[in-house]
């Protein structure tokens, strides 16, 4: 018990219950370590005073004392990340033109955090509306990795990863459309777990033709980022799409013997990569192997390319019309980075005509998915292309040779389960020779959420302690 901020969310929340902890103490350890590596790394923003987090803690402590629990987090510090409203706390979505926004309600997810007995401290940093694998942004700048702060944290939920790594939050929740939990999980070698769309509901203000982003957990461990998803997961009648509970609170281990698995790999040779990413990940693929998974190369004869048009054509579909008052006004448009102009004036030009092009497209790469689960129990991917790259780049412009062609083209290996809809665990996949981390991302059949965690926890164990001793740690 000497570092509570290096115990595991699930070991916390046994120790504040058994009493071996008290509320306050935990905070006071977060808060003390929070001080001291948050200016290295920027990854919590909008902290709450001290004086009143102390006070919310001694209050979780009596509710202790008269034998109440609301939940597994029971006063344990929490920070939300900025893209999802608090109630009470700054939420500026990483926009200058969101700088002073305090909402007066919670989004849904966020409500069953609280109610669960979270104490939120405040904000964890996300780029710009979300855009970019890179958290940056011109409201708080630059969120750093905490095995070398000279390089990125990724995103859009970097600053809940690197938190997370660095050991100033016990557990954090995130958020994906383009691989916002995987890419920053593999940046900081931690859990990142994308669930079924609709498996955790949003609020959101338009409810049916999205489809893409969603909510999720983020642990050190596959335990930890399964309880938080427990919490955050049901159905709720304000998002017609959600999907009804299921337990997620206990999940064990599968048995690999006989597991059919495909590696995706680079698709043939499609995806460009940075040196080392591939070995590392395919080494990964060997501990499924010595578990009795069966592992091959997968064989895929989708037209990558064609899925990658329909992919942006959605993306700035959605983000155009989500955007579109803040464009409207010259003045805000003139506050907005660059890579936001660009989707929305893209948006602006589709038919509807494009936009259903595009959901064939989509269609398309369901159907050949599911052909692939006929042969095949889980797939897997890398989680991201490079390894964590210079904070200080907006983004990698360049793989092994290749231009990207766009902003978010470095991170093409995360778009297809994003399409499919498929739950995703992104789990550490090891360190490049420059001590940098990655990852695999593990992929099942639709809604087989508990499917997947219960692969990755098979993982887990076949890795030891996956947490490297460089950097903060």
């Amino acid at each position: 018990m000497s570092d509570v901020t290096s115990l595991s969310a699930t070991d916390l929340s046994a120790a504040i219950h058994a009493r071996r902890l008290s509320c306050a103490a935990v905070m006071h350890a977060f808060l003390e370590r929070i001080a001291t590596v948050n200016p290295l790394i920027n990854a919590i923003v909008s902290l709450r005073s001290e004086n009143e987090l102390l006070a919310e803690a001694a209050a979780a402590d009596r509710e202790l004392d008269e034998g109440k629990s609301r939940g597994f987090l029971h006063g344990m510090p929490f920070a939300i990340k900025d893209l999802s409203e608090a109630r009470g706390i700054r939420c500026t979505y990483g926009s200058p033109l969101y700088r002073d926004f305090v909402p007066d309600f919670d989004d849904i997810h966020v409500e069953r955090i609280r109610a669960a007995g979270a104490i939120i401290i405040g904000k964890t940093n996300a780029p710009e509306k979300g855009l970019g694998s890179h958290t940056y942004n011109p409201v708080f700048g630059v969120t750093r990795n905490p095995y070398d702060p000279t390089k990125s944290a990724g995103g859009s939920s970097g600053g809940a990863a690197a938190g997370l790594a660095a050991r100033i939050l016990p557990l954090a929740d995130g958020s994906d459309m383009m691989g916002s939990l995987r890419n920053p999980a593999a940046f900081n070698n931690i859990i990142g777990f994308r669930p079924s769309f609709g498996r955790i509901p949003a609020l959101d203000t338009e409810l049916y033709l999205g489809h893409l982003a969603v909510n999720g957990p983020m642990g050190r461990t596959v335990a930890d980022a399964a309880a938080l998803l427990d919490i955050q997961s049901g159905y709720d009648p304000r998002d017609p799409s959600s999907l009804p509970k299921e337990d997620f609170s206990a999940v064990r281990p599968c048995d690999a013997r006989g597991l059919r698995v495909g590696w995706l790999g680079d698709f043939g040779g499609y995806l460009p990569f940075e040196r080392g990413v591939l070995d590392l990940c395919e080494a990964a693929l060997e501990r499924l192997r010595s578990a009795g998974a069966t592992v091959e190369t997968v064989d895929s004869t989708f037209d990558m390319a064609r899925l990658w048009q329909g992919w942006k054509t959605y993306r700035h579909f959605l983000v155009a019309n989500g955007n579109a008052a803040d464009f409207a006004d010259p003045g805000r448009r003139a506050l907005m980075k660059p890579e936001l102009i660009w989707e929305i004036e893209n948006g602006r030009e589709l038919s509807a005509g494009e936009v259903h092009a595009a959901s064939v497209i989509r269609s398309d790469w369901y159907r050949h998915v599911l052909a692939l689960f006929a042969r095949y129990d889980f797939l897997i991917l890398p989680s991201a292309q490079v390894f964590p790259f210079d904070a200080d780049l907006h983004w990698p412009d360049e793989i092994a040779g290749q231009r990207m062609d766009t902003y978010h083209r470095w991170m093409e290996v995360v778009i297809g389960p994003t399409m499919a809809g498929l739950p995703v665990a992104a789990v550490p996949a090891g360190f490049g020779t420059a001590g940098l981390p990655t990852g695999v991302q593990i992929i099942g059949r639709p809604r087989a959420d508990r499917a997947v965690l219960e692969l990755a926890k098979t993982y887990e164990s076949l890795c030891g302690d996956w947490q490297a001793p460089e950097g903060i740690h």
